[in-house]
């Protein structure tokens, strides 16, 4: 999703593109912890994807362009997700947080 030509139409909401960026990468990180556990080492791996795929698209895909603000978006989910996944994992296990 993040490599496919841009759509020609205007987002429904203003800015709901960093939504979509977000949830992608809050996802991203959730299965993440939950396949490979809470290494910190795999979020910073999560991270640096998010930062890659903006350079890839303003750098090699003439259709796109990177977004610094994705970049932060992608970023802020990714923790996010982290974070989530750390809570479930903790409350599935009767420990609080």
């Amino acid at each position: 999703m993040l490599f496919v030509p841009r759509a020609p139409s205007p987002p429904p909401v203003p800015e709901f593109d960093k939504v979509v960026h977000g949830g992608l990468f809050l996802l991203l990180a959730v299965t993440t912890r939950w396949r490979f556990g809470p290494r910190l080492g795999l979020l910073a791996t999560v991270a640096a994807y998010a930062v890659l795929s903006e350079i890839v698209q303003a750098v090699l895909l003439p259709d796109r362009s990177g977004d610094p603000f994705d970049a932060l978006a992608d970023t802020t989910g990714a923790l996010l997700g982290w974070l989530l996944a750390r809570r479930w994992q903790h409350r599935g296990r009767g420990i609080a947080r």
